[in-house]
């Protein structure tokens, strides 16, 4: 998403300004969505709105937990070779993230970790930036945030070529599992309130990820490391299982959903 959506915006300002007049100290919110779907413009200009009416606000997307390249490779080594490639619950150091969130909801300032996806590595620490002592909203915003674990029969089917054919056994997809059972659960019963933006199905993601490669392909600062048409639809496989269940699921529990249509424009906006 090239520009904010104002009508979204603006939903996601009111819900956040009740929960912080409802209760003091930090509060977080989740922000989550497809790839392409616009999370990270929306929690950025959320960031810029309240931070103009005097609100400290701090942001901290889940690729900036990813482990190390150093821990992904051993992942891959031990566990499964799919766990290379970052972005699947697993591949994030999800004790890195509480120990932020706890640090804030002490009062204190916090470093803020960084990833440099085209280092595929964690930046040092000395160039992370600091959330202020203080801060009132953590945004935590990323594709998987929020989600759920899916039953051990829906894992049985691969649901796409990538699974069937590098991870026949399914060890790679029981693992993710897993993760999202056991490790994630902390991180997400940290958020207060939950935002999702939902696409109208996963067959749109690849053209909205593709668009997203192109204007990249367009900025010679980013052009190493970016990927073509077929090297993309073969990654966004790594995220088609979680990405449909979330979509199928996450109108059960978000606190505000906003529709989009295939164009990325709003179709709905719902809050519980």
């Amino acid at each position: 998403m090239g520009s904010t959506r104002p009508d979204a915006l603006n939903a996601v300002t009111d819900m956040v300004r009740a929960e912080m007049a409802e209760r003091q100290g930090l509060r977080i919110l989740g922000i989550a969505g497809s790839q392409g779907s616009g999370k990270s413009t929306l929690a950025a200009a959320l960031k810029d709105r309240l931070e103009n009416d005097g609100v400290p606000v701090a942001l901290l997307s889940i690729d900036d937990l990813y482990r190390t390249r150093a821990e992904r490779e051993e992942l891959a080594r031990t566990v499964h070779p799919l766990l290379r490639t970052r972005g699947v619950p697993g591949t994030h150091d999800v004790a890195l993230g509480l120990g932020v969130m706890d640090a804030l909801r002490r009062g204190e300032a916090a470093p803020l970790p960084r990833f440099d996806k085209a280092m595929d590595d964690r930046l040092p620490q000395d160039l992370w930036e600091r959330a202020a002592a203080g801060t009132r909203l953590l945004i935590l915003e990323g594709w998987c945030v929020g989600a759920q674990p899916q039953d051990a029969s829906a894992l049985v089917a691969p649901v796409n070529r990538l699974e069937a054919v590098e991870d026949g056994d399914g060890r790679w997809r029981r693992f993710v599992n897993h993760a999202l059972t056991v490790d994630y659960p902390p991180l997400f019963a940290q958020m207060d309130r939950f935002a999702f933006l939902a696409a109208p199905s996963f067959d749109v993601i690849l053209r909205w990820r593709i668009q997203q490669e192109q204007n990249l392909r367009r900025s010679s600062a980013a052009a190493k490391g970016v990927m073509d048409d077929d090297a993309i639809a073969r990654f966004i496989q790594h995220y088609e299982r979680l990405t449909r269940h979330m979509l199928a699921e996450a109108p059960g529990y978000a606190d505000l959903m906003i529709r989009l249509d295939a164009d990325r424009g709003i179709d709905a906006i719902e809050q519980r």
